[in-house]
C-alpha cells in the first residue's frame, strides 16, 4: 500500500519561507511522476508544481514560478519530495498535497494522480 506523508505545513508571515516534505512509502517510486497540488476553501485541488523521474525536469504553475522550488531524493530505492517555498503570499494559504501520477510524464491535471498524501496546512499571515 503506498503511503504519502506531508510536513512542513505551517503558519508564517508574508514574505517568508517554509519547506515542504513528502515521505512515500510502500512502493517504489523512483521511477514516478511526483507532484505538489494545494486546494484553496471551497475550491478544487490546484496543480503547483511537478517532476520527473530524474529530477530534471520539472513544470510550475505560473503563480508560483521564481518563488518555489520543487525537488526529490531518490536515494536507497525510496522517494521523498520537497518544496521549497519562498517570499510567501496571503494568497499561497492553502492545503498542500502530493500526489504520484499514473504516468511517466509530467501533466498538470489532478486526475492523472492516483495516489494522494493527507494534506499539510500552509499559513500566511499579513
Amino acid at each position: 500500500q503506498v503511503q504519502l506523508v506531508e510536513s512542513g505545513g505551517g503558519l508564517v508571515q508574508a514574505g517568508g519561507s517554509l519547506r515542504l516534505s513528502c515521505a512515500t512509502s510502500g512502493l517504489t517510486l523512483t521511477n514516478a511522476v511526483i507532484a505538489w497540488f494545494r486546494q484553496f476553501p471551497g475550491k478544487d485541488r490546484e496543480f503547483v508544481a511537478a517532476i520527473d523521474r530524474s529530477g530534471r525536469t520539472t513544470t510550475y504553475d505560473d503563480s508560483v514560478k521564481g518563488r518555489f522550488t520543487i525537488s526529490r531524493d531518490n536515494t536507497r530505492n525510496t522517494v521523498t519530495l520537497y518544496l521549497e517555498m519562498s517570499n510567501l503570499k496571503p494568497d499561497d494559504t492553502a492545503v498542500y498535497y502530493c500526489a504520484v501520477s499514473k504516468h511517466p510524464w509530467i501533466t498538470m491535471t489532478s486526475q492523472d494522480y492516483i495516489y494522494w498524501g493527507q494534506g499539510t496546512q500552509v499559513t500566511v499571515s499579513l
